[in-house]
């Protein structure tokens, strides 16, 4: 069984959608900086929720 789910986010900058692996037992509650696959800005993700509700929330970095 695997403790990670792929997810989908837009990037707050580009908007083109991102890929994202989430450890549902470590990542949530956590902010993760990752920089876009398209535009290399950074992004602050939030995972929130649990099991089938959890939630990618992507905001800018340096906002």
């Amino acid at each position: 069984m695997s403790l990670t789910r792929a997810m989908t986010f837009s990037c707050p900058y580009c908007m083109a959608p991102n890929d994202f692996e989430v450890d549902e037992i470590n990542d949530v509650g956590q902010v993760q900086v990752l920089d876009c696959q398209i535009c290399c800005q950074p992004i602050e993700i939030t995972v929130t929720g649990s099991g089938e509700d959890l939630e990618l929330h992507a905001e800018r970095e340096n906002d």
